[in-house]
């Protein structure tokens, strides 16, 4: 589902991975009680307009399908850690899979006007559930789209098609949402690429904002609390520990 909000403030400051957090009741009703996080699909500072795309799974979603031009919504955002990328960056791969891929999607929208190339993988089931090939196509990218009844999506078939062709001039940097197994076709690929990897990391949350705690996640230093996705997060810096994809 496609979700089109006139929200000017946050049109003009989201950064590419940052997120939202939507509150399906309406104005006097006490549920939904917990709000729903959102990736930023699109921004447009002309219209003021920013686009979220969605899956709906359960009553809190479904509320949402129901809202009508017009209508308000309570937003937080943006929110969380956003992807960055070095001034001395020119070539960057984006890989998502299913809604992951709209954390992915502002990363083409916000550099098209930079020299900057850009591939992306766009991946799901079939072709009825693939996400914004045409999108980052707009904004400058070259994309694959790979699906699993065509068998294009393995980390494998993927790992031979990438390398195939990016070999000889490849991305500097990575960026993945969706997917722990497209995870680890990232590491096999930064391994090979001497590429530095960017994970926007999937949790339900309560708040958004940091003070429920619930969104902790990882591996923690002693005495510490593991990293929370919506603060420390989503987006974090992946360093590869050692490749698991079996790859020629």
């Amino acid at each position: 589902m496609a979700l089109t909000l006139h929200a000017p403030a946050i049109a003009e400051s989201a950064q590419p991975g940052q997120f939202l957090m939507l509150t399906a009741a309406r104005k006097g009703e006490a549920t939904p009680a917990l709000p729903r996080p959102m990736a930023i699909y699109s921004t447009d500072d002309d219209s003021g307009n920013i686009e979220v795309f969605y899956g709906v799974v359960g009553s809190g979603t479904e509320r949402l399908k129901s809202f009508r031009v017009s209508e308000e919504m309570f937003v937080v955002g943006p929110l969380g850690r956003a992807f960055e990328i070095e001034e001395n960056v020119q070539r960057v791969l984006l890989i998502g899979r299913g809604i992951g891929t709209c954390s992915l999607t502002t990363v083409a929208q916000h550099n098209a006007k930079r020299n900057l190339q850009i591939t992306a993988v766009t991946s799901a089931r079939d072709s009825t559930a693939l996400i914004g090939a045409d999108f980052y196509r707009d904004n400058g990218a070259k994309v694959y789209e790979v699906t699993d009844v065509e068998g294009t999506s393995t980390p494998e078939a993927l790992f031979a098609t990438l390398t195939s062709d990016l070999d000889s001039n490849p991305p500097q940097v990575i960026m993945t949402c969706g997917s722990e197994r497209l995870t680890k076709l990232c590491e096999a690929l930064a391994s090979r690429w001497d590429a530095k990897i960017q994970v926007s990391v999937e949790a339900h949350m309560a708040c958004g904002l940091g003070y429920c705690h619930g969104c902790a996640s990882g591996a923690r230093s002693e005495g510490d609390e593991s990293p929370l996705i919506c603060n420390d997060g989503p987006v974090f810096s992946w360093t590869p520990v050692s490749p698991e994809l079996q790859v020629p």
